[in-house]
């Protein structure tokens, strides 16, 4: 965590308007690069889970978790990426180059596949890629069959690539690796084979079945599919259809990935080279550009078909040259053959047709098409990058909403199909405008995410180059995201999450582009995702730093300092709440008359579910909590630390540290911070309410707004002398201070404190209640007790819930004295709920120990007739050992809500409600 003074005292750099002090070592006396050191040593720690004995970065040092991987212990080429950046910034800060180089070597003996990994690769005919099949709308469409009558382009790479590198292996990151074989294929990096169950790293695929097919309806496969796991023919006939099935190998790249390491690359070469080191990452570096030099495949149609209004697969020209080369980065490319020794050499190669605008990446294009030590070996690499990059700035300029979010992208074959888009529909260079390529199950444009991450490339090479181009939509962007996002004086922080999409771009002119005033952008909902901040906060930087933007280099400031705050023994990170965790029970679709086996058992047949075919899960210790939301409870919470987040914060230290510490020069700007408030007054109270009033505090330039602070907690916030904090509790009394803010990011001091007493209301009550119970927990002799309650008003006056007590008699039935309580969800929000185990001062039959439930004064008053809505809550023994709650005296087995006199209500201190034991 930064100190407490960098949040609220240390004045903003003046952002640099040159390229700033690469070469520079790093001031030991700066928090910032202290911070990325920190934050480093934390990843880096063995302690802390984050690599595996392959030595290559988990997903996430937690196991349970599914989002693009489907579990934590995964890794991908992404990790891997952010890998290598990590450890050229180690590089830059500490002159030690070795852990770079480390982390490209292991990258090769593991996510790069080795000869033995594409063993026929040699056989591959440039003439005839690949076979073409259409995909389909819905996972229910496939096995999709094999139209060998449609025909397909002739790949005008493949013989260049292999007369410049002596091989037809081809260089590049397969996407996903099972680090722990917990599926048991045993595709293990250097073997080419399917070893099973067991210790060391796994290649491994998911997603084969169209843009709907979710993380939740994949099914999981080897690589090399050797017909030792699935039904008779593997799992290729779940994907493929076909008049035979030859066991074989197969894999796919992330270009973006590939396209960071590019990018770490170049940063490393640049770093090491201002410091005299350039030798020390030469080798690397070269890696690097050669890995640059396949990543070309991105650029190309999926069956090497014409790019541009290729609407009909059979009448669409199969293309020669450089007619299929869209010069974008696409979702992915991906290659395959005969597995060794199953009769027959072939092999082939895809590109893909569909690129978003979240993968594009100027920085590595302009790297590999300007800077020697990366420019690829190829003839042609260098031409097709500085052609890339120009394709790149205008399919972003394409894509630029009114308000400056980016929409979605383009397509070279509608649906997958190569069918014709609907009418009106725009295009860039003849490829139809998609506003959620790839992906529909969540939109793929609709992440913020997405935005943060193509703007930090964007604004990296701005940042080197001065680009005009990149400038106009950068800033555009960045005054957008900049209005969207808040950061209070106590810390707390959020951004856009969710966007929605209306309109569409005008078709693409390059000589006159659209000024795009029908496509506009709206955010849903916001979010505190650390890793998309980091993202955020380097863009911010990048820019600020090249163009001398006060209030980027600010923003950038308050939100690096502010994630600062959420740090844990393991790095930095904020509580999430996984409601699709309820997908768990997700169907994944299986043909008909389908049934095959996983390598651990697990039965793959129609009806299968996600976590049938994944059975394992149930053994991680996370799993109870998941399992309590399958069962009606509250949607679990997790606080994850993946990789790439990790990372990524650690460079956002990084780079402030270098650009607008180091590299700004003396302190600029607007540094100096309101006057605090004075005269805060309560103006008016009501049952629910309180009304404040200040007089206005002053600054050097301007006062942009009030945090008004209840009880310490940001309340909300306010442009005026006046807030009302609403939804109180009444009765009850609230403490209010306030603090000012300017537009430099700069915050006063709070105010002196005022107290403030909410009125009755009314009556509240004399204790009409009556509560109802439900039983949550199907087993009596487990180790958790859980249940739900509820409780009625059934007076004719409001009661104050702050006066209410529950009680839940139960037997402890021997272990510790010491219990954990939860509880997992309340209408009224959780954390209005208090909850403790009391020991019985007398025993009684079934009840030795009772569970109180409480609520503090935010549950407010509960009006005659209403209910709490549901609570649910549950507990444990300190050594999580079994009860048996078969002889409890509350406890009761009805499983939807009913009265219970066996759980009692007590409204200030006095039994309103229920029989004692």
């Amino acid at each position: 965590m930064l100190a407490a003074g960098l949040v609220q005292g240390t004045a903003v750099a003046k952002p640099a308007s040159a390229a700033g002090t690469a070469g520079r070592a790093a001031a030991a006396d700066d928090p910032y690069t202290q911070a990325f050191l920190t934050q480093y040593g934390k990843i880096k720690a063995s302690a802390n889970g984050y690599f595996s004995p392959d030595g290559l970065p988990y997903h996430s040092v937690e196991t349970l978790m599914v989002e693009a991987p489907d579990h934590g212990h995964q890794t991908t080429s992404e990790a891997v990426s952010f890998w290598m950046w990590l450890e050229a910034a180690y590089g830059r800060v500490t002159g030690d180059w070795a852990p770079f180089n480390a982390a490209w070597a292991v990258a090769e003996k593991t996510i790069i596949p080795q000869h033995a990994d594409q063993s026929t690769a040699d056989s591959y005919n440039p003439s005839a890629p690949a076979t073409y099949a259409p995909e389909h709308a819905l996972p229910s469409g496939y096995p999709s069959a094999l139209n060998p009558a449609v025909k397909v382009g002739t790949d005008p790479l493949a013989t260049e690539l292999a007369s410049s590198y002596g091989t037809m292996d081809v260089y590049g990151m397969h996407w996903l690796m099972d680090l722990d074989n917990v599926y048991g294929y045993g595709n293990k990096p250097g073997t080419g084979g399917e070893s099973g169950p067991g210790a060391g790293a796994s290649y491994i695929n998911t997603y084969q079945r169209g843009a709907q097919e979710s993380v939740w309806e994949t099914v999981p496969q080897p690589t090399t599919d050797l017909f030792k796991y699935g039904g008779p023919n593997g799992y290729l006939d779940l994907f493929v259809d076909d008049a035979s099935y030859a066991k074989q190998w197969k894999y796919t790249n992330a270009p973006d990935a590939d396209a960071r390491a590019v990018q770490a690359a170049y940063w490393a070469y640049r770093w090491a080279s201002a410091q005299g080191k350039a030798s020390e990452v030469s080798a690397s570096v070269a890696k690097a550009a050669k890995m640059g030099d396949y990543l070309r495949y991105a650029m190309f149609d999926k069956y090497f078909k014409r790019v541009g209004d290729c609407t009909d697969p059979a009448s669409c020209p199969a293309a020669t040259g450089r007619d299929s080369q869209h010069y974008l980065l696409s979702w992915y490319y991906a290659w395959g053959g005969a597995a060794a020794g199953s009769g027959g050499g072939w092999a082939w190669r895809i590109g893909d047709g569909a690129s978003h605008q979240g993968y594009q990446n100027p920085l590595a294009a302009w790297a590999l098409s300007n800077v020697p030590a990366l420019t690829p070996k190829s003839a042609t690499a260098r031409g097709d990058w500085s052609k890339s990059l120009t394709r790149q700035l205008e399919f972003l300029t394409w894509l630029q909403s009114s308000e400056g979010a980016f929409a979605g992208g383009c397509t070279n074959s509608w649906d997958g199909s190569y069918s014709k888009p609907p009418a009106g529909t725009p295009t860039f260079y003849g490829m139809a405008y998609d506003w959620q390529p790839v992906y529909h199950d969540p939109p793929s444009n609709n992440w913020f995410g997405f935005q943060a991450w193509g703007m930090e490339r964007l604004a990296a090479y701005y940042h080197e180059t001065g680009n005009a181009a990149a400038e106009a939509v950068l800033s555009k962007w960045v005054a957008w995201a900049s209005s969207e996002t808040t950061v209070g004086a106590d810390g707390s922080f959020r951004f856009p999450s969710t966007l929605n999409w209306t309109g569409q771009p005008d078709t693409w002119n390059a000589a006159s582009p659209g000024a795009n005033a029908g496509l506009h952008v709206t955010v849903v909902d916001y979010a505190n995702d650390v890793g998309v901040g980091a993202a955020y906060v380097k863009t911010l930087i990048y820019y600020a730093a090249k163009s001398g933007d006060e209030d980027a280099a600010a923003l950038a400031k308050a939100l690096l300092d502010a994630m600062s705050l959420n740090a844990t023994d393991k790095g930095i990170s904020v509580p999430e709440t996984r409601k699709d965790y309820n997908r768990f029970n997700d169907e994944v679709y299986i043909p008909a008359g389908w049934s095959g086996t996983m390598p651990n058992g697990d039965t793959i047949e129609p009806g299968s579910t996600f976590i049938d075919i994944r059975s394992w899960y149930k053994d991680d210790p996370d799993w109870p909590k998941v399992q309590a939301y399958l069962d009606g409870g509250a949607a679990p919470t997790f606080t994850y630390h993946r990789f790439w987040a990790q990372a990524a914060l650690a460079l956002a230290f990084a780079i402030y540290a270098e650009l607008l510490v180091e590299g700004g020069g003396e302190p600029g700007g607007d540094t100096e911070p309101p006057t605090a408030p004075a005269g805060l007054t309560v103006t008016a109270t009501t049952s629910n309410s309180v009304s404040l009033s200040w007089s206005a505090s002053t600054d050097n330039v301007a006062v942009t707004g009030y945090d008004v602070y209840r009880n310490g907690v940001l309340a909300g916030n306010a442009t005026t002398r006046t807030f009302t904090d609403t939804g109180l509790a009444a009765v009850t009394q609230y403490s209010y201070t306030v603090a000012a803010r300017d537009a430099g990011g700069n915050t006063s001091a709070l105010s002196a404190a005022v107290t403030a007493t909410t009125k009755t209301g009314g009556s509240t009550g004399t204790g009409a209640v009556k509560v109802q119970y439900k039983n949550t927990d199907s087993s009596a002799t487990d180790n958790q007790i859980r249940l739900g309650l509820q409780i009625l008003n059934t007076g004719s006056a409001p009661i104050d819930l702050s006066t209410v007590k529950l009680r839940y008699w139960f037997t402890a039935d021997g272990g510790p004295s010491t219990f954990g309580t939860y509880c997992d969800y309340a209408a009224l929000g959780s954390s209005n709920i208090t909850h403790s185990v009391v020991a019985v001062s007398s025993p009684k039959t079934g009840a030795d120990r009772y569970l109180e439930v409480g609520f503090t004064g935010g549950a407010g008053t509960l009006a005659a007739g209403a209910s709490t809505g549901e609570l649910q809550l549950r507990l444990n023994k300190s050594d999580w050992s079994n009860f048996n709650e078969a002889n409890d005296y509350s406890r009761a087995t009805n499983t939807a809500y009913a009265d219970s006199s066996k759980v009692g209500a007590y409204v200030a201190g006095a039994l309103a409600w229920g029989v004692e034991p």
